[in-house]
């Protein structure tokens, strides 16, 4: 229900910006942190009922102060209650004596907490019941010194609150659980039961038995983001989840293939990342993606380990496709590759529309003209950017490969006709790296633009001298002449 207009008497004890409606008023809370609109509202006498008629909230309970995780609990769990209360009292001179304020975006982070969780449910459920809720999201954590032998009694007690409130479950939109333990089949318990659920993020979380597969099962959900962050299991496998669209899974636990595509008809970005072991052989992506993903159009891979290591090859790749993607991301981070390329009419099938490719963290002394074989498997590419890096702070992991040059030769007849971009990152002035470049503009015939940039130096380490990276105005003229020597191409040449 809108407040009637309050009348605009601007005198000299009222300020222009109060003598507004509250609705306005309101309106103007809403673009502020919580935290500042309270304290806005403790100003006037006239702003003090405006935080029970906020129909956005956000209640973050680092915001709460206590000696104990129980006490910012209380605190959290108090304020909740009185600012998600549905009837409020009016103000003065508004007529009638209550309205019903409906929630229409409710974000509440807190902490499991047992002795609260029932208050929360209930306060939560009361909320939602008017049925004008958009927008419901939970962020639940542990508190700081959880005993870690206690992480399955507590996801055991978080799969007992979504039973008890399945109300306040059935409305949620997005939902972030960290440093939980699970059984078998809780999660797709947990997406069933959330039948607004579009976003899920599985933070530091495990399974019960950690070499058993994650499987998610749910071909009825309106689930849309699912994102595993360091999910401790062997793998994950979405046998059917129709209306996912992004998947990020990123661990050092999983076996080959991290993750496994079932029936996933509208997936179009992928981010997968992995700590490959030694005893591990890479595997292809076939074994991974599915050809039920027609709308694939992102697919970023990020290697986290510490070595660069591929399998020889020399592919020749024909033009047969099946899984349309735009662009791929290939994150190295000086680290190993897991993935092995596959025979030419697989990869075409996976790269036929792809038109972004990206390459991070290769380190500098590995050969770069294996990077080639993207360009023979990916027709439709346009903008090729990879990045090469001395970075050296980041420790050595237990069972991880040792660096291992990569040696690959591209097809003689290759000619790509659609790349217009090749950027590098971490360019130093090299033999090695100018004739990598000379070899792309051999097999590009419409280059258009060139783009070297030197590495920054590293605030934690001195690997990185950026004297290596600084190309004087002199040496830019010699890479260019040298680049462009006995090349028919125009394309652009920029050196930063």
């Amino acid at each position: 229900m809108e407040s009637p207009p309050h009348k605009l008497n601007v005198g000299r004890d009222e300020d222009r910006i109060s003598a507004l409606t509250d609705d306005l008023l309101v309106g103007i809370l809403e673009r502020l942190d919580l935290r500042e609109a309270v304290r806005a509202s403790a100003l006037s006498s006239r702003w003090r009922h405006l935080p029970y008629r906020l129909s956005r909230l956000h209640l973050e309970v680092g915001h709460f102060q206590g000696a104990t995780p129980l006490e910012v609990m209380d605190a959290f769990t108090g304020a909740a209650q009185r600012l998600l209360s549905l009837v409020v009292p009016l103000a003065e001179g508004e007529g009638g004596s209550a309205a019903i304020i409906p929630i229409k975006a409710l974000v509440l982070s807190f902490y499991m907490s047992p002795p609260h969780l029932s208050a929360i449910g209930r306060t939560v459920e009361d909320a939602v019941s008017y049925g004008k809720t958009e927008y419901l999201e939970f962020s639940i954590s542990l508190p700081r010194g959880s005993n870690a032998s206690l992480l399955a009694e507590f996801g055991q007690q978080f799969m007992s609150f979504s039973q008890a409130y399945p109300v306040a479950f059935w409305w949620l939109t997005r939902l972030t659980l960290k440093n939980l333990v699970f059984g078998h089949s809780d999660v797709t318990e947990l997406i069933n039961a959330c039948n607004k659920l579009k976003h899920l993020t599985l933070s530091s979380c495990r399974l019960v038995d950690q070499r058993s597969a994650l499987r998610i099962d749910t071909p009825c959900s309106g689930l849309r983001r699912l994102d595993c962050i360091r999910f401790r299991c062997e793998r994950i496998e979405l046998i059917s989840v129709p209306e996912l669209r992004t998947v990020l899974c990123c661990s050092r636990h999983y076996e080959n293939p991290p993750v496994r595509f079932g029936d996933v008809p509208q997936l179009c970005h992928v981010n997968l990342g992995y700590l490959a072991k030694v005893s591990q052989a890479p595997f292809m992506l076939s074994e991974c993606l599915s050809r039920s993903s027609r709308n694939l159009s992102k697919l970023n891979l990020n290697f986290f380990s510490q070595t660069v290591k591929l399998i020889s090859v020399h592919l020749h790749i024909t033009r047969s496709s099946i899984l349309p993607i735009s662009a791929v991301y290939f994150v190295f981070f000086m680290l190993q590759i897991w993935i092995q390329p596959e025979q030419p009419k697989r990869l075409t099938a996976i790269f036929r529309n792809l038109t972004d490719m990206y390459l991070f963290g290769i380190f500098p002394e590995c050969d770069l003209s294996w990077t080639l074989f993207i360009l023979e498997a990916a027709p439709a590419l346009r903008n090729f950017k990879l990045s090469r890096t001395r970075h050296a702070c980041g420790k050595k992991l237990y069972d991880t490969a040792e660096k291992t040059n990569v040696v690959w030769e591209p097809s003689k007849d290759l000619k790509h006709l659609n790349l217009k971009l090749l950027m590098m990152l971490g360019f130093e002035e090299e033999v090695k790296v100018t004739n990598y470049i000379r070899l792309v503009m051999a097999h590009v015939v419409r280059l258009k633009r060139i783009e070297l940039h030197g590495e920054d130096p590293c605030k934690e380490c001195n690997a990185i001298d950026p004297r290596r990276s600084q190309v004087d105005e002199a040496s830019r003229r010699q890479i260019k002449e040298r680049l462009t020597l006995e090349s028919s191409l125009s394309a652009k040449i920029i050196i930063c």
